[in-house]
């Protein structure tokens, strides 16, 4: 096991990679707990909770919205919860999200802890504090920063994820190497059949290595003022990408990654041969590489991207593969960007 701590405003996040859902019984406090899990962890998972009152919510991005929130919210109240009660999420990402949103607002906020299921979540959603649900079509529209006493990283519950979402993690971990770890990203590659394949080790390595790179950086800017802007490489196309399609976050990112490498490159940082490994490592893991969309959609869904700040954003570029660096541009320079490799 390996351990991380991110350092917030309010308090200690402590995040055990290798650790087991089976020992989490050792992370509660003696108050009350709930738990919050989906439809799915629950049927395969079950068998593995503390003996606590279990709320239960549905799956997929539909769900994590205001009124889950609420039910939530009113499932804590029939339990009697009060401000030393403790909620644990056990799921992916939308799980994580929605828990530690509807744990921050119960009676102004109480504690909470995550054990993350999905790559994708081990490596992104459940680590850095940010909690939070869409509002309509626009992603995480309504949040906080708040971080969790403990997230669990359980690898050997990532082996009944379907072979997309091993995929969708991947995205987030070749992010990490992109924008902080040349050598990361040379081991994804001579790794990639290992990782798809959820060889223990090599998904233990990525999953520690990538959580070293987001811990540090969260440390440092815990609430996206700064550095932490780095980790939205590929975020501003990927989310107006998800918007249109939802074919799934760490697919949209991948494309959004291929279309921020060139956006470098079209500003002299990078060359072709760096698009090119990025393309095809990102290729090879399944997922996908073409920009095959309408330029004006992808337009209008960025518009309402939340680094906006007026008529400008902050967009991430690559200085190198292992380097990353933000700049505050304007829509209407992404936007011909955006016209020039769209349809």
């Amino acid at each position: 096991m390996e351990t991380f701590h991110v350092k917030g405003q309010l308090k200690l996040s402590s995040i055990y990679v290798g650790e087991s859902l089976k020992n989490l019984e050792n992370y509660l406090p003696s108050t009350q707990t709930i738990i919050v899990t989906d439809e799915n962890i629950k049927k395969y998972y079950q068998k593995d909770f503390p003996n606590v009152p279990v709320i239960t919510i549905g799956t997929g991005e539909g769900i994590k919205t205001l009124a889950t929130v609420e039910t939530i919210l009113k499932e804590l109240i029939h339990h009697s919860c009060d401000r030393d009660s403790f909620i644990v999420g056990i799921g992916g990402g939308i799980v994580c999200d929605i828990t530690g949103f509807a744990a921050s607002t119960f009676l102004r906020g109480v504690n909470f802890g995550f054990v993350s299921t999905s790559l994708l979540s081990q490596v992104d959603a459940s680590i850095g504090g940010k909690n939070g649900v869409n509002l309509d079509s626009y992603k995480n529209m309504v949040g906080v920063f708040n971080q969790p006493e403990f997230v669990i990283c359980d690898i050997d519950l990532l082996n009944t994820l379907p072979k997309n979402e091993i995929s969708n993690g991947l995205a987030e971990i070749v992010k990490h190497a992109l924008i902080s770890n040349a050598d990361m990203f040379d081991f994804i590659e001579n790794n990639k059949q290992k990782a798809l394949a959820l060889d223990y080790d090599t998904i233990f390595r990525l999953v520690a290595d990538s959580l070293r790179i987001k811990s540090q950086v969260v440390q440092q800017d815990e609430k996206e003022s700064g550095e932490r802007r780095k980790l939205n490489f590929g975020h501003t196309i990927g989310h107006a990408i998800e918007k249109i399609e939802k074919a799934g976050h760490g697919r949209a990112v991948a494309m959004g990654m291929v279309a921020a490498a060139r956006f470098s490159q079209a500003r002299q940082l990078i060359n072709q041969g760096d698009v090119s490994r990025i393309r095809s490592l990102l290729h090879d893991l399944n997922l996908p590489i073409t920009l095959d969309y309408n330029a004006k959609k992808i337009i209008g869904a960025a518009g309402k991207d939340k680094k906006k700040q007026g008529n400008d954003l902050f967009y991430v570029f690559l200085e190198k593969i292992g380097r990353a660096r933000v700049e505050k541009i304007s829509f209407d320079e992404m936007n011909k960007f955006i016209t020039s490799v769209f349809k």
